[in-house]
């Protein structure tokens, strides 16, 4: 089994994906992981040297490698089912799952490790939260077109983890 993992950044890609697997029996990856590993270079110094557009075409093609690998838990970027025709070939190639957050939920996270993510680390906190919407806003076209959708808010991981295995059963 094939399974992706999509949402904003905090909504738990991550952190949830690592649990799944190790419940499912499967591999985790992490693309961002990947790409570091690939580039030796943090997503970020990417960016920041080669642009978005080398970035993203390069997230493109270890997508495409990682989906044509056979049964994994797949954490993708928030930025990554929003390029190209990412989500077509995502929902193709593997079961795809939205983790869907509110935007108090996710600013209540990321204020607080805001210096950690490369997208919003300049931000004044009062900027955050609008910040959030209108960037949550322009993705969630695509977050929409998950197989499935699950609400991340106010649970803890082992009760995330069980919805998100019914879902896939």
């Amino acid at each position: 089994m094939k399974i992706s993992l999509l949402g904003y950044m905090a909504s738990g890609k991550s952190t949830l994906g690592r649990a799944l697997a190790e419940s499912l029996g499967l591999p985790f990856k992490d693309l961002d992981q990947l790409i570091e590993a690939r580039t030796e270079s943090s997503v970020s110094e990417l960016i920041l040297n080669k642009g978005e557009l080398y970035f993203r075409n390069l997230e493109r093609e270890i997508l495409l490698e990682t989906l044509a690998e056979d049964n994994f838990v797949l954490a993708l970027g928030g930025g990554t089912p929003c390029y190209f025709d990412n989500m077509a070939v995502l929902n193709s190639n593997s079961v795809t799952v939205y983790l869907e957050r509110s935007i108090p939920d996710l600013y209540n996270v990321l204020a607080i490790d805001r210096r950690e993510r490369p997208l919003i680390a300049h931000l004044a906190k009062e900027d955050l939260k609008d910040f959030i919407a209108k960037h949550l806003f322009e993705r969630r076209e695509f977050y929409e077109q998950a197989i499935f959708k699950i609400p991340q808010e106010q649970k803890g991981l082992n009760e995330r983890l069980e919805t998100l295995k019914n879902y896939l059963q």
